[in-house]
């Protein structure tokens, strides 16, 4: 039994490092690096998850300072603007959002690389999606079959926030 956690934990830090290595390195466009001057805004660039013993993990990846995060449980999750329904499966949903805050630089182009709608298989998340980049305020969706006990936090060098989200007493990973 201890074996297949230790696997399980094993193959989780395999997989958050492969989503760490998709990053698009910030010298990588064609746009004149400004490495010296973080945007006014900050700007969301990307979302990522992994499976940990005891836990799954959602990581939102800043490009300048984390700015103020309000997390909270919904009922159902929809994209700002239109209002329409988010089409993730789950019974259970969290909504992370972030402001001031833009997925997208000051010209209007897209600066974030994360999922848009992902359907995920970990024992406790179920799905993520970005909801909204709306007015100043970025939303990311998370769905659940089980109601989520969470806790926030953010890391520094490069700029992140944490959700952890406490797998049900009980529940085993695969």
């Amino acid at each position: 039994m201890h074996h297949r956690h230790t696997l399980a934990a094993v193959a989780a830090g395999i997989l958050l490092t492969a989503g760490i290595g998709a990053t698009i390195p910030a010298g990588a466009s064609s746009a004149p690096s400004r490495a010296s001057a973080p945007p006014a805004t900050a700007q969301v660039v990307n979302a990522r998850w992994g499976g940990h013993a005891g836990f799954d993990r959602i990581v939102i990846d800043i490009r300048g300072a984390v700015p103020p995060v309000t997390v909270r449980q919904a009922s159902a999750l929809h994209y700002d603007g239109s209002g329409q329904k988010v089409p993730l499966a789950g019974k259970y949903f969290l909504q992370i959002s972030l402001s001031p805050a833009a997925a997208h630089d000051d010209n209007g182009r897209n600066v974030y690389q994360g999922p848009r709608l992902l359907k995920i298989y970990l024992p406790t998340l179920k799905g993520l999606a970005l909801t909204g980049n709306f007015e100043g305020v970025v939303t990311i969706g998370a769905a659940f079959d089980t109601k989520p006990a969470f806790k926030t936090f953010t890391l520094h060098s490069p700029e992140r926030l944490v959700v952890d989200i406490a797998h049900p007493v009980g529940c085993r990973a695969a």
